[in-house]
């Protein structure tokens, strides 16, 4: 299969997942439990040990809820395997990055991808808000290049956001879109404008509960709770904002309100003052909840 006289894969059998944090070791999971080959790739160590462990304690918990067997755990576990040599992920037909949300370094991965590569593959961007088309100009065949925006966490969200550019190839969304179907996800697909669909909705209801909360109309929990009990949300927008990492909300908001120019988008104070105090959510263990309680609160 070609686009562009470009070659394609012949089908995507294994697929290598760029960045081992939250969003990465979930893709890496939901990839080999779907019987993909899976190369979790990450420059550090510790990541990766991490990004390992937490696939291990989620397949674990899958097996006390009963979902899962010891057999499907094991054979999860064998389909992955983690590196830190970048070399060692050429031979993935499918290139999920999940790397920090900036433009310059995702292009660079894509053009040392590009530069060392011996056989056809498609580059796919987990990013929530960067436009496809723009990380694309890095491409020498951009008709390869495409959008798969997860929802974290990923092994329980359904929802993969198929997000098209300027010169993706329909080939391409066609097999991506049979990659997420093969996780088990729902596949939607929109148009590369500023924050697609999912991130342009989602981020202005949690940027508006953030200007209630500094406003006193309620409490963090209590806004949480009417959007939860009232509009039947499994998770209100600011535990959510705190699950994502406020620090990403805060550059995909100003990366919105630069992008849109509307006022909806413009970063509240309050989420500036918790990322320079560096409380930046679950992460670091406080945001607009302390998680050592919440946690300890569900159990």
């Amino acid at each position: 299969m070609s686009v562009s006289g470009e070659q394609l894969p012949n089908a995507i059998e294994t697929i290598a997942v760029l960045g081992a944090g939250t969003m990465g070791h979930g893709i890496a999971q939901v990839a080999a439990m779907a019987g993909y080959a899976v190369i979790l790739y990450d420059t550090s160590r510790e990541a990766l040990e991490r990004g390992v462990e937490r696939i291990e304690r989620n397949l674990h918990r899958a097996i006390q809820l009963g979902k899962s067997t010891d057999d499907e755990r094991d054979a999860t576990l064998q389909r992955i395997r983690g590196t830190r040599q970048l070399e060692q992920t050429l031979r993935a037909d499918l290139f999920i990055e999940a790397v920090p949300e900036v433009l310059e370094l995702k292009q660079e991965l894509l053009r040392q991808l590009e530069q060392s590569a011996t056989r056809p593959f498609i580059f796919a961007t987990n990013t929530s808000s960067l436009s496809i088309s723009e990380l694309a100009v890095a491409a020498s065949c951009p008709a390869r290049v495409v959008g798969m925006h997860f929802f974290n966490p990923v092994h329980i969200m359904k929802l993969v956001e198929i997000v098209v550019g300027q010169q993706t190839a329909p080939a391409v969304v066609e097999m991506v879109q049979a990659v997420g179907r093969r996780m088990k996800k729902e596949p939607i697909t929109v148009r590369d404008v500023p924050g697609f669909a999912s991130s342009r909705l989602g981020v202005a209801l949690g940027l508006e509960a953030m200007r209630m909360l500094e406003e006193g109309v309620a409490s963090a929990r209590d806004i949480d709770t009417a959007m939860e009990l009232g509009y039947n949300h499994p998770m209100g927008p600011l535990r959510l904002s705190d699950l994502i990492g406020l620090d990403v909300r805060l550059a995909i908001a100003e990366y919105l309100y630069r992008k849109l120019g509307s006022e909806t988008f413009r970063p509240p104070e309050i989420l500036r003052r918790l990322v320079a105090e560096g409380k930046l959510g679950k992460k670091t263990g406080e945001g607009f909840y302390r998680w050592d309680v919440e946690e300890r609160e569900k159990g």
